[in-house]
C-alpha cells in the first residue's frame, strides 16, 4: 500500500465552498467528518490491481460553471447524445457544475423529481437525508470517503410509490478542462411498485483531457418496483476512472444494470446489488474494450439477503494491443436466504500476443438450499467461427469483427435509449479500429 495522500482540501476550505454554494448545514456536517475519514483509511482493496501506482491522488478544483439556457449552448456532443425532444427528462453537469435539466411538466405533476443533488439537499433534505450515503459509505475507504467529502454537481432522482416513467431520464456527464474536480453522485429513490429507465453518459471532450472521475451511483429500489440503470463511460486515456455502484432491493423489487466501459485510460469499476427483500432480482451485463496500455478492473456482486432473491451477472471484456483487465465475478447468498438463484459468466477475448486477461468467478454461499453457479473463460477468438465467415467470402478483418461485435451485441441491443445505444455501437467500432 503506497504512503501518498490524496490531496484533499482543508475543513476551512471545505466549509467555505459548502457555505458559498448555499448547502445545509447537515449536509457540510457530514462532508467534514468524510474528509477527517479520507486522511486515516487505505486506498480500496481491487482484486490483483495495485491502485496506489494510479493516478488517483490529485481530486482536482472545483470549477464553477454557467448554467445554459437551452441545449442550443450545449457542445455538439451533448447535443448529439441528449434525446430530442427531451420526452422524460435530461440533466447535464459540465466538469464540476450541473448546468442544465428539464424534466416532462406531466412526470413533475406525478411527483417526480429530477434536479442536481444541492438543491435535493435543500429543497427535499428529508429524502436525501435518508438514503445519501446509505448504500456507498464514506468509511468503507479512502476513495470513498474523498467521494463523500468532495462531490459536487451529481443528480437526484426521485419516483414516487406506484408511479410509472416510461420515457428514460438522461444524464450527461461532460469533463472538458484538465485539472477540475469531477466527482458526480448519483442518488435514486424509486417508490414502492414504481418504475423508471435511468440512462446516463460519462465522457471527455477530448483526448488530451486529464482528471479524476471518482463517481458514485446509488439505487434504492422499494417493494415491487423495477430500475433500470444503463451507463456508458467514454473518458480520455489521461483520466483515471474510480466508479461505485451500488444497489438496495426491496422485496420483489428489481434492479437491472447495463454497463459499457469504453474509456482509454485506467478504470476500476465496481458494480453490486444487495438484494434485501424477498423476491428480489437483479440483473447485470456489462461490457468492456481496452486498448493501449490500459489497466482495468470490473468488479461485479449480488448479494442475497432475501429468500428467494434471484441474481444474474455477465461480463464480457475485449483487450487489444497490451491492455489488461481484471474480471471479478462475486456472488454471495448470506445464511437464511433460502431458495436462491445465482448465477454469473465472465468472458474474455484478447486479440493480441500482449494483452492480457483474469476472469475470477467466486461463490461465497452460506445457505444450502440455494441454486449457484458460475462460468469462466479467457482466449482469442474463435478460429472456426472465422474460418467459416471467410468461406463465405468475407475477409478476416470483417469476420474478426463480426465474431466480436456479436460477442459485445447482447449488451449493447439492452441499452434503452437510441442516441446512447447508437454512441456505444460507433465507440465500439473505433476502438476496434473500425473508423
Amino acid at each position: 500500500m503506497g504512503t501518498q495522500a490524496i490531496n484533499l482540501m482543508n475543513a476551512n476550505a471545505l466549509r467555505a465552498w459548502s457555505s458559498a454554494i448555499g448547502e445545509p448545514h447537515w449536509l457540510l456536517e457530514r462532508r467534514i467528518q468524510a474528509l477527517k475519514l479520507a486522511g486515516t483509511l487505505e486506498l480500496p482493496k481491487v482484486e490483483k490491481t495495485k491502485l496506489e501506482k494510479w493516478d488517483l491522488y490529485e481530486t482536482g478544483d472545483y470549477k464553477a460553471e454557467k448554467p445554459w439556457s437551452s441545449l442550443e449552448e450545449a457542445p455538439e456532443v451533448v447535443r448529439g447524445l441528449a434525446a430530442s425532444p427531451v420526452k422524460g427528462g435530461l440533466i447535464v453537469q459540465a466538469n464540476s457544475d450541473v448546468v442544465y435539466t428539464e424534466l416532462a411538466e406531466s412526470l413533475a405533476a406525478r411527483g417526480v423529481i429530477l434536479t442536481d443533488l444541492h438543491t435535493a439537499a435543500k429543497e427535499h433534505e428529508e429524502l436525501v437525508q435518508r438514503y445519501l450515503y446509505q448504500a456507498v459509505k464514506p468509511e468503507e475507504h479512502r476513495l470513498s470517503a474523498a467521494h463523500s467529502a468532495l462531490w459536487s454537481g451529481g443528480v437526484f432522482l426521485y419516483v414516487p410509490d406506484g408511479v410509472e416513467v416510461e420515457a428514460p431520464i438522461q444524464a450527461i456527464f461532460l469533463n472538458d478542462t484538465s485539472g477540475v474536480r469531477f466527482a458526480p453522485h448519483v442518488l435514486i429513490v424509486a417508490g414502492s411498485n414504481s418504475k423508471v429507465t435511468y440512462v446516463d453518459h460519462c465522457l471527455s471532450s477530448g483526448d488530451d483531457v486529464k482528471a479524476l472521475h471518482n463517481g458514485v451511483v446509488e439505487v434504492f429500489a422499494g417493494a415491487g418496483s423495477k430500475v433500470q440503470v444503463a451507463s456508458v463511460h467514454q473518458l480520455a486515456a489521461g483520466t483515471t476512472d474510480f466508479t461505485e455502484r451500488r444497489a438496495v432491493v426491496l422485496a420483489d423489487g428489481a434492479v437491472e444494470w447495463i454497463i459499457g466501459e469504453m474509456n482509454k485510460g485506467n478504470t476500476a469499476s465496481d458494480t453490486k446489488t444487495l438484494l434485501q427483500g424477498n423476491g428480489s432480482v437483479s440483473d447485470t451485463k456489462v461490457i468492456a474494450i481496452g486498448t493501449g496500455i490500459q489497466k482495468s478492473s470490473y468488479t461485479t456482486q449480488a448479494q442475497h439477503f432475501g429468500r428467494s432473491s434471484v441474481s444474474q451477472m455477465i461480463t464480457r471484456a475485449v483487450m487489444l494491443e497490451e491492455a489488461t483487465a481484471i474480471i471479478n465475478g462475486i456472488t454471495k447468498i448470506e445464511k437464511g436466504a433460502t431458495h436462491c438463484d445465482g448465477q454469473q459468466t465472465e468472458r474474455v477475448l484478447m486479440l493480441s500476443p500482449k494483452a492480457r486477461g483474469d476472469a475470477n468467478p467466486i461463490l461465497l454461499i452460506d445457505e444450502d438450499d440455494v441454486t449457484a453457479g458460475h462460468a469462466a473463460s479467457v482466449g482469442q477468438v474463435n478460429a472456426e467461427q472465422i474460418y467459416y465467415l471467410m468461406s463465405r467470402g468475407i475477409s478476416r478483418s470483417e469476420a474478426e469483427y463480426l465474431v466480436i461485435f456479436g460477442f459485445l451485441a447482447p449488451v449493447i441491443s439492452e441499452i434503452p435509449l437510441e442516441g446512447v445505444r447508437g454512441r456505444l455501437q460507433d465507440l465500439v467500432e473505433s476502438k476496434l479500429g473500425r473508423s
